[in-house]
């Protein structure tokens, strides 16, 4: 099959609009998306100056979407001295797997003459995952003890870093399941919160006070297109899935998601587009829910409780 847009043969079809691009094409179009999104949430401030530069700090994992990422931010930006990236490692002491992507994280940063920093939950909070899993004091998913250390980290250090921005990687695979999840538990304020910390546009979002201000540029972009992006321009990606993954429900929604989208192409945007403007409508309703945030009595960080969820659960892991 030949390209839309030329001559040349093409190497993928986006059935959600009907074109087929080469690799020329393909390239270009996934950049064009991600800068379309910067753009259009605002993401670089006007009063960012070569004097006074922004500093947004990406959450590199060393997976394809964080590294595409990346190396998109870096083009666009590579010659525009109001914008200084920051690549945030976090290795969480699961044996083999985080090394291998550490590595990548390493050879992309030094490719690309980023700065690159690393932190582990060994160093941070004295745990290993690996030893989290075994000890489960709390009878939960690996994915959950995980999600709640790699929040406080990312926060902490982007903040330490001097951040403006604090962008991470998800596509537009993961902001549908998420937004499916949401929906589907009926939870009107987890919505409003997911709008306010990553969705909208800056100037749409109302709780920015306490946190750096998070974005995801690559939203738009479905997941197989990420790693096929990552595959031609052969980028250091380590591909393999977290040996503790084991988030049920989600991948129930994913196969769900991927069914519907291969039935009917442009499910994942449908959803995000009426997924974000009803969020954007809830914010503004339940907004206000977060003025109660007071200091964790442990750490110190922001929470909405006596002790925040991180160190409740470190005490779970210290009384094992």
């Amino acid at each position: 099959m030949k390209c839309t847009k030329c001559d040349r043969e093409a190497v993928m079809h986006a059935a959600y609009s009907g074109v087929h691009l080469c690799s020329e094409h393909f390239l270009a179009s996934v950049e064009r998306r991600v800068k379309r999104r910067v753009r259009e949430d605002g993401l670089l401030s006007d009063e960012a100056t070569p004097d006074e530069p922004e500093t947004w700090v990406i959450g590199l994992s060393g997976g394809k979407d964080s590294v595409v990422l990346t190396r998109i931010l870096h083009e666009t930006f590579a010659d525009d001295p109001r914008v200084k990236l920051v690549g945030l490692t976090i290795h969480e002491g699961i044996a083999g797997y985080r090394d291998r992507s550490l590595d990548a994280c390493v050879e992309l940063s030094e490719e690309l003459g980023i700065r690159h920093e690393v932190v582990t939950y060994e160093g941070e909070f004295g745990i290993r995952m690996d030893d989290v899993v075994e000890d489960d004091p709390e009878e939960m998913a690996a994915c959950a003890y995980c999600g709640v250390f790699r929040r406080d980290v990312l926060s902490r250090y982007a903040d330490e870093l001097g951040a403006d921005k604090l962008l991470t990687g998800h596509n537009l695979d993961d902001e549908a399941q998420s937004a499916l999840m949401n929906f589907l538990e009926g939870d009107l304020v987890q919505m409003a919160k997911h709008f306010e910390a990553s969705l909208g546009g800056f100037e749409e979002r109302t709780d920015q006070s306490a946190f750096v201000p998070r974005a995801k540029p690559l939203r738009d972009v479905p997941e197989k297109e990420v790693a096929l992006y990552a595959h031609l321009a052969e980028l250091p990606v380590h591909m393999a899935e977290c040996p503790h993954s084991s988030e049920a429900y989600r991948g129930e929604i994913q196969r769900l998601l991927y069914g519907l989208e291969e039935n009917h192409p442009g499910t994942r945007h449908s959803i995000m587009a009426g997924y974000e403007e009803l969020a954007g409508l809830l914010a503004g309703e339940y907004g206000e829910e977060r003025t109660d945030l007071v200091d964790c009595e442990r750490c110190g960080s922001t929470t909405t409780g006596a002790v925040c969820r991180k160190c409740s659960l470190l005490a779970a892991l210290e009384a094992v």
